[in-house]
């Protein structure tokens, strides 16, 4: 089926039960960021495949609600599909409510998949339209009997990691989630976020491409552990280990009628925005229901002193790739045929070289001059481009390692820049070093680190549409909370052992793109009569090029930092290379 049959087919079922709008998040029963094959749902009905996007349906009008990152994407793929695009004012807000608030009548029925949309999300379209008269229903599925061929859910094996690279056993981290439970009061935990499950199971696998997570959900109470996932994914050893540790494993497909018959429980904590609704629904009403963020959100957003260790590491494997890459671009471009997409296999090599490297942390963005205003440009055979040596190149792309999962963005010239480049660049430049040398008091939230590093772009009348940072999981997800550093006032502190990237951008629509990105580790710095103090320490190991930059833009300090930061990258990177790579680097990262 094309989609606007599907979309027709949607509306016939739509109409067959009596619903008025039809609402269709991108999601799945962990309320994910990427998704298995399967849950797939907002690529299969509309042809939109960005990470971030909502269908809203009605008899006359299909929508897709998404962010200013997939504005031109969406524009692109969503031609002839019978959906419009709809700009949304606010990232990850559901203003369809409003839209649905504003021209539905009484009486009207608006349905979702409660396997798809979290309880926030269900919590929020009740309290908006119900009191408007417009009844909400949120188990219905209208995509199963209209997917042929719907991806099966995947069966990748899952292992089990060793202490010595995760720093703390399973059977610490479940006392520590007791302990806080304790503190709340709750005798029980459902866990649904699989990156949470991960971490406390210490365990990793390929369910979801790029993110090492495995399809799962957790029951905690103060006595037992279950985990409910495909058993045959895993080694005898690695259930001998999770038996050992204190957690029994359930099939997957068990976990909604163990809530279902967790009467002896009298409270039970969720976190909203990462449990689906039918999983909630499934509770009895007997259970005092807890909503807040999983305690496990904030215990693996601080690393420790292992984690740490490994991340550094790791940065110089990544380093040492990214190196080879740049060397090799350099060298070949105009000489041989380079496209974006044969660009981002080529990076995959060079990564793949490295021990423990296991895959891509996300699909990498390779974009050339006109993409790279696309902060989300992902090249397909029908848009990829031909390197010339001409023009500003994107290149946004991050590895997964057992060690640790990098995250970094260069842009480099390929020739022939022009003024308005370098300006544009160097002030990018100069907000990331703002943003990485900042020092600042204990508390502070990720909005303020957002608003130092956009003020050199302010200064100038710039500004960009993404955030500055987000947090980034070791061995896990590349986007990882509580914490965030952008322009939502987020209440979540910044605190010691805190990786996050800093990636200020600027982009001019059908002309170029530039961002650059590092991440770096939040450190204590000093205690003073005012308080604790902490500072950041840059992890990111790769050159930055300074044929881009105007150092006019940049004051003393700015300067100094990046030749700092330069000395540091050659030292750390230099005994891996050989003698012609060592070489190459070190006229990549001389002083200016």
């Amino acid at each position: 089926m094309t989609h606007e049959e599907k979309l027709a087919a949607i509306r016939g079922l739509m109409k067959q039960q009596r619903i008025d709008a039809y609402i269709i998040p991108s999601s799945d029963p962990h309320i994910s960021e990427y998704l298995p094959d399967r849950y797939k749902c907002v690529a299969w009905a509309s042809g939109f495949t960005g990470s971030a996007g909502t269908l809203a349906i009605t008899e006359d009008f299909a929508g897709l609600w998404t962010d200013s990152r997939y504005f031109v994407q969406a524009t692109e793929q969503l031609d002839g599909s019978g959906y419009a695009l709809v700009k949304l004012q606010v990232q990850h807000a559901p203003e369809y409510a409003d839209w649905l608030a504003e021209n539905l009548p009484e009486n009207a029925v608006v349905a979702f998949d409660g396997e798809l949309t979290s309880v926030a999300l269900a919590n929020a379209l009740a309290n908006k339209l119900r009191p408007l008269g417009i009844e909400v229903r949120g188990t219905v599925d209208l995509l199963t009997q209209l997917w042929h061929n719907r991806p099966i859910l995947p069966t990748a094996p899952a292992y089990v990691l060793e202490e010595a690279i995760t720093g703390e056993t399973t059977g610490l981290k479940l006392r520590r989630l007791r302990d806080e439970m304790k503190r709340n009061r709750i005798n029980a935990h459902f866990i649904s976020s699989l990156d949470d499950l991960a971490w406390l199971f210490n365990i990793r696998g390929s369910d979801v491409a790029c993110n090492p997570v495995v399809l799962g959900f957790g029951l905690i109470t103060a006595t037992k552990a279950t985990l409910f996932i495909d058993r045959q994914k895993l080694q005898r050893e690695d259930v001998v280990q999770l038996n050992e540790a204190g957690v029994d494993l359930a099939d997957y497909a068990d976990a909604e009628s163990a809530l279902k018959q967790q009467n002896g429980v009298s409270s039970m904590l969720i976190d909203p925005k990462r449990t689906c609704f039918a999983r909630y629904d499934a509770i009895p009403d007997s259970i005092s229901i807890l909503e807040q963020t999983n305690p496990t959100t904030y215990f693996k957003a601080v690393k420790n002193r292992v984690e740490i260790d490994h991340t550094r590491n790791t940065m110089v494997k990544d380093g040492v790739a990214l190196t080879k890459f740049f060397k090799w671009l350099e060298e070949t471009v105009g000489k041989e045929p380079i496209t974006e997409i044969s660009l981002a296999e080529r990076l995959f090599q060079f990564r793949a070289e490295q021990a423990d490297f296991v895959g891509e942390s996300f699909d990498t963005i390779a974009a050339y001059k006109v993409h790279g205003a696309l902060p989300h440009y992902k090249a397909t055979p029908v848009s990829s481009s031909t390197l010339q040596p001409d023009g500003l190149l994107l290149v946004d792309s991050g590895g997964q390692y057992r060690t640790g999962t990098t995250d970094i963005t260069r842009v480099i010239s390929l020739g022939q820049i022009t003024d308005p480049q370098r300006t544009d660049y160097t002030l990018v430049l100069r907000g990331m070093i703002e943003g990485s040398t900042v020092i600042f008091p204990k508390g502070t939230r990720g909005y303020q680190v957002d608003a130092i590093t956009r003020k050199p772009l302010w200064d100038h009348l710039r500004n960009y549409g993404h955030g500055t940072g987000h947090g980034v999981g070791f061995f896990l997800n590349v986007h990882e909370g509580p914490h965030v550093f952008n322009t939502a006032a987020v209440d979540i502190p910044i605190a010691p052992g805190m990786i996050t990237s800093i990636e200020p951008g600027l982009y001019r629509e059908g002309n170029y793109g530039i961002r650059i990105e590092n991440l770096v580790l939040a450190v204590d710095n000093e205690q003073t009569a005012f308080g604790p103090f902490l500072s950041f320490e840059t992890l990111t190991l790769c050159y930055i090029d300074t044929d881009l930059v105007d150092k006019t833009l940049l004051d003393t300090k700015h300067i100094d930092w990046l030749n700092q930061y330069h000395a540091t990258v050659y030292q750390r990177l230099a005994p891996h290379l050989n003698k012609e790579e060592q070489n190459w680097l070190a006229e990549k990262t001389k002083a200016i």
